[in-house]
């Protein structure tokens, strides 16, 4: 049988239903684990992690919306994420991690073989936690790195760390969508998010909804789209200062540049691209 998927979301979770999961886990019955939002105790929470550690057949695992609460539950996560080796995606949309948690769970986010997707969104992130996720862009050539990597509403990152990820991003081997919105970007780091799409040769997505832009950021992109040859094929732009025409204008010629694709290259794209939270602009404490 193939390996299907368990969903519960924003449920108080029993020690019975905890033991089902952990169970399905040890039997690689399940492909896709998601307990969004939902409220478990500190032991099940670790019972859950070792089901992981134990699983072959994992590979979305979804604690989105604050179930990575503590720094003691990064800490049993990180230990599962250093043994298990099947997960591809991660999505910890949501939780308090601050940089401490980023620390903690460098290790084992860094060096696991498969992991490619990666949605740190609304995670209270800082600089710090910014440069280690960072060193999971390699440059070109190194080894693989992630392919689709989501930061929105982290708003304690500077222009400084900002910019570092720009650098990164523009000699990435690997990444394909970069999803920034809500973040207090502005401009200036528009700017430098320009110069890093033209430098990339994998960058297909990017998201930088409601994150202060104007029309000067939008007439970089586009003269960026319009005379240099890029990878880009989705810029979301909504919720800033800008022209809807100049967005049209955009919106228009990545849409001929994805025309001129063959359709295995499209194939590819979609394929790479799963589903993650959107974040909404409100207060932390009622996100998702």
């Amino acid at each position: 049988m193939l390996p299907g998927s368990i969903q519960i979301t924003g449920e108080a979770l029993s020690g019975a239903e905890i033991k089902d999961i952990c169970e399905s886990l040890k039997e690689n019955s399940v492909r896709l684990l998601s307990i969004r939002g939902c409220q478990l105790s500190d032991r099940d929470f670790g019972r859950v992690c070792r089901g992981v550690t134990e699983s072959h057949s994992l590979a979305q695992l979804n604690l989105n919306l604050g179930v990575v609460s503590t720094i003691n539950r990064t800490k049993h996560l990180a230990d599962a994420l250093k043994t298990n080796r099947s997960i591809q995606t991660l999505f910890l949309h949501g939780s308090p991690l601050l940089d401490a948690g980023l620390v903690t769970l460098n290790t084992a986010l860094s060096t696991h073989p498969l992991l490619v997707s990666l949605d740190l969104g609304d995670c209270m992130l800082g600089d710090e936690a910014l440069r280690l996720i960072c060193g999971m862009l390699p440059p070109d050539g190194a080894k693989s790195g992630l392919r689709e990597l989501t930061l929105s509403a982290n708003p304690s990152i500077t222009t400084k760390g900002w910019a570092r990820l720009a650098i990164a991003v523009a000699h990435s081997s690997q990444l394909r969508v970069l999803n920034l919105d809500y973040n207090p970007l502005g401009d200036q780091i528009a700017g430098m998010l320009a110069v890093a799409v033209a430098s990339s040769r994998t960058l297909e997505v990017l998201d930088l909804e409601g994150t202060g832009l104007s029309n000067q950021s939008a007439q970089v992109f586009l003269d960026v789209v319009e005379n240099y040859p890029t990878c880009l094929r989705m810029l979301v732009l909504a919720e800033n200062a800008i022209n809807p025409e100049l967005q049209q204008q955009i919106s228009d010629l990545l849409s001929e540049g994805e025309e001129d694709d063959d359709k295995e290259s499209e194939a590819r794209c979609s394929a790479s691209i799963p589903t993650r939270e959107k974040t909404t602009w409100v207060p932390h404490s009622s996100k998702g």
